[in-house]
């Protein structure tokens, strides 16, 4: 071939995938031997396959940097590298930029308040982060049983309780769009947890959520 076809993404998003394969080198999924980049990898990969553009592509790459990987600090270098929009949508994708994070519970109601009014792209990449999440759940739930949850500072109800809010937060802001069936898929999913043997107090979580009851404290 004398020429190369156009490409869909640019050389923005093959620098995005480079940096962050650097920038979480030395993570892995909560439990497991997995790199953290699969998880980065399948968020990217959900996303574009429901619509998004390029920037939305990078932020989900990027999404979990500042928390897990220098917070405000981490935040500037992307917005430096990629620009406004993406450093925009990660920030919105983050619920906390502190080291040391505030208590669980605080941030985790403070990130659905958030979502309720955030913009389509951060909700987008979002859904694709609890997807992505609640599947990885489910798949370990079959093949270990409960002492999957024994991986998380929440409790099980309190996990229940968040996945279960987060998802209904993230169906209402979607509705309308493309990306709704997106968030039908995470819904599903966390159904499928809760009725899944063992997941009897993620299940009581989700009923609360449902009920419109708070978080519980543990």
């Amino acid at each position: 071939m004398s020429t190369l076809p156009s490409p869909v993404l640019t050389d923005r998003f093959a620098r995005a995938f480079e940096f962050a394969s650097v920038v979480h080198a030395s993570q892995v999924r909560k439990g497991t031997s997995i790199p953290y980049i699969a998880h980065l990898i399948g968020v990217a990969s959900v996303v574009l396959e429901h619509g998004a553009d390029e920037d939305t592509a990078i932020a989900a790459l990027l999404h979990d940097a500042p928390e897990d990987q220098g917070g405000r600090a981490m935040l500037a270098q992307i917005k430096a590298r990629f620009g406004d929009r993406v450093e925009q949508i990660v920030e919105g994708c983050t619920d906390t930029f502190e080291a040391k994070k505030p208590p669980w519970r605080d941030r985790k109601i403070a990130y659905i308040q958030h979502l309720e009014s955030a913009d389509l792209a951060t909700c987008l990449v979002s859904t694709a982060d609890k997807l992505h999440n609640a599947r990885a759940i489910l798949q370990d739930l079959r093949n270990l049983g409960p002492e999957v949850f024994q991986r998380f500072s929440a409790s099980q109800e309190q996990t229940g309780w968040y996945y279960e809010s987060v998802g209904a937060a993230l169906h209402r802001r979607l509705a309308g769009t493309e990306a709704v069936a997106l968030a039908n898929e995470l819904r599903h999913a966390i159904g499928e947890i809760a009725a899944h043997k063992g997941g009897d107090r993620f299940r009581a979580g989700v009923s609360l959520a449902r009920e419109g009851a708070e978080c519980p404290h543990r």
